[in-house]
């Protein structure tokens, strides 16, 4: 067993190689540009939502239903209407992009501690290389990779 504290260089190391890659590979590899489109006639939908009410830091679902209301015919009928989807509102103004990639880092930190944590924890002290390799390899991949898995389900993109 390794004691975490001894792997707090790996930690910020592997926190810094992905924060790193990842900047590289959202700004260079369009890899996002498919995801976000342009709504139909953005001014008015825009126009509409403001007139409706909708506030910063809610999440709208629409059509919306309660559990108990969700097999009854008019709700039925309001998702074969469609359509269906998840709004996320933001504060006004320009993203802040700082916090935003300040968090992401806080999170491949937090990444790195998990997995520094189950490699220490299942490999003794020179362990070869590949065999650690695997195992930290296989706890980040859970760390990056199921987190996106996750939110693609719950967003419907599966």
């Amino acid at each position: 067993m390794v004691p975490i504290t001894a792997l707090w260089l790996p930690i910020l190391l592997s926190a810094v190689i992905v924060f790193v890659a990842s900047s590289i590979l959202h700004m260079v590899i369009p890899y996002h540009k498919s995801d976000y489109r342009k709504l139909p006639d953005e001014g008015r939908v825009l126009d509409a939502l403001r007139a409706a009410g909708v506030t910063p830091g809610r999440v709208y679902h629409f059509p919306f239903t309660t559990h108990k209301e969700m097999k009854s015919p008019e709700a039925v009928e309001k998702f074969k209407r469609g359509p269906i989807g998840l709004l996320t509102v933001s504060p006004n103004g320009a993203p802040a992009m700082g916090k935003y990639l300040g968090r992401w880092f806080v999170y491949c930190v937090v990444v790195g501690i998990f997995v520094a944590c189950i490699t220490g924890r299942t490999l003794a002290p020179a362990t070869r290389y590949s065999e650690v390799f695997h195992v930290a390899g296989t706890a980040a991949f859970l760390g990056y990779g199921f987190a996106q898995v996750q939110d693609s389900i719950w967003k419907g993109q599966t």
